[in-house]
């Protein structure tokens, strides 16, 4: 006679979900649900492993649309913060935590902005960059002990990022950023996070169950990466960081970038790749000033002080002087 777990193949196999069950610890997360879509993905073969992956990938744009108008409302959060000369600090655990350090140690060379202004702290620490340190996200006091070594001040924005919501590390320091009277946004990856209300904005998007099973680093971490994205580049565009689509506030300290710089000002300037890559020479590496005194005639330091007239905009200097 057989039992009810050889008649029923699904209740044999331990890996397999019970529809019936319910929900125990964090299960209830859309992040750490089974996909049905993938529930087989042991054997199957490379393509249809690479191909699954990328079918599941293109529903994270439109998960991330959905949010598009929380994220505006964080970004100008964020604007009128950097204005003021405060910060935004991105603080997160493993892979969240590893995607807002990232987010934040791009922004000096991309866009001239000094290390300070935008700012990654992650659960354990800079060993956790580059190794998984268990336990490290658990603790909320570590959280608020983080930002404290942060000099965090009233005027900064603390963005949490916790793909499922619950990371009592991220919790910690939200709740603390909130009693020094600072604005605050999560960035979640699952519906009902537990606790999301008590941060002032809410960005979540949804994009539903990983191919493999509670593993955020997968479509979470794409979502994470991209609102981020979104958020510092519409944040430093608004700090007239660019003119036009262009990269005018890189810093050229390499090869690649002066390149970049001199291929910006000879574009823009209407020069030989030779005489633009000169006068990035003679502007300090700096692209921004080098078309400033190019366009408006002027030597660097006046240019430098043109711009700071009008918060560092090129198009205003421009339009200002009649070019």
């Amino acid at each position: 006679m057989q039992t009810d777990a050889q008649s029923d193949p699904h209740r044999a196999d331990p890996h397999r979900a019970d529809p019936q069950r319910e929900p125990a610890g964090r299960g209830h997360l859309t992040t750490e649900q089974r996909n049905p879509r993938s529930t087989d993905l042991d054997s199957m073969p490379v393509a249809e492993v690479l191909a699954l992956i990328n079918a599941e990938d293109e529903s994270i744009a439109g998960a991330v649309a959905a949010a598009l108008p929380q994220i505006e409302s964080f970004v100008n959060m964020t604007v009128a913060a950097l204005k003021r000369g405060d910060r935004l600090i991105y603080i997160g655990a493993g892979s969240s935590g590893r995607l807002g350090v990232l987010d934040a140690a791009e922004c000096p060379p991309t866009f001239s902005t000094p290390p300070e202004m935008v700012v990654g702290a992650i659960a354990g620490g800079p060993r956790a960059l580059t190794r998984s340190i268990e336990g490290a996200e658990d603790q909320p006091s570590a959280g608020e002990q983080s930002l404290k070594e942060l000099e965090l001040t009233a005027g900064d924005i603390v963005l949490g990022i916790t793909s499922g919501g619950t990371t009592p590390y991220v919790h910690g320091a939200i709740a603390y950023a909130r009693q020094l009277g600072c604005g605050t946004g999560l960035l979640v990856c699952t519906a009902g996070a537990a606790d999301a209300d008590q941060a002032d904005l809410v960005m979540t998007v949804i994009v539903g169950p990983e191919v493999v099973t509670g593993s955020t680093r997968m479509k979470a971490g794409t979502a994470t990466k991209m609102v981020l994205n979104m958020i510092s580049t519409a944040s430093m565009v608004q700090l007239h960081k660019v003119y036009g689509n262009l990269m005018v506030d890189l810093q050229a300290r390499n090869d690649k970038l002066r390149d970049r710089g001199a291929r910006i000002i000879a574009e823009v300037a209407g020069l030989a790749y030779e005489a633009a890559a000169d006068l990035l020479v003679t502007a300090g590496g700096e692209v921004k000033t080098a078309l400033a005194m190019q366009l408006l005639a002027l030597p660097a330091e006046e240019a430098r002080q043109k711009l700071a007239a009008v918060e560092g905009s090129l198009s205003r200097a421009l339009a200002k002087s009649g070019s």
